[in-house]
């Protein structure tokens, strides 16, 4: 599999760095985002090393989107939300801030102002718990 040695996100799919996973197969894996946006966001990438969108095939990209459906869904279960938020940036001038193409599910709630990326890091036991819900979520859909 193409990996890129300085990429966090390749490293998190080698398990040379620490995620909290919510979906895992062959070829794509959803994780806890770190700096969440707001409580429940994960992010559905690749495992294979891919910077931008336009750099998978039509196959690869349907997969991911299948799987960034099927994991919003199970977001929504288990977060409760008033809306849900799918985000995919490609670019620096788009926004994007990690070289790995990631799509981002973000848990929108009233009265939260909107922002493509939060300035703090999450609570690791708050992590956790949000990560357990949604596993258990998807699985309840499954």
């Amino acid at each position: 599999m193409n990996h890129d040695p300085n990429c966090i996100f390749c490293m998190i799919v080698r398990g040379d760095a620490p995620s909290l996973k919510v979906y895992e197969d062959d070829d794509c894996l959803g994780f806890m985002d770190i700096m969440p946006q707001s409580e429940g966001h994960v992010l559905v990438i690749p495992k294979r090393h891919a910077a931008q969108i336009f750099d998978v095939s039509a196959d690869e990209a349907a997969k991911l989107i299948r799987v960034t459906h099927e994991l919003a869904g199970a977001v929504r279960n288990a977060m409760q939300p008033d809306g849900v938020m799918l985000a995919q940036l490609n670019g620096a001038d788009a926004g994007q801030t990690v070289f790995h193409l990631h799509f981002h599910i973000v848990p929108r709630y009233a009265g939260q102002k909107l922002a493509l990326h939060a300035s703090k890091m999450g609570d690791t036991e708050t992590l956790k718990i949000h990560c357990e819900k949604i596993r258990a979520a998807l699985h309840d859909t499954a």
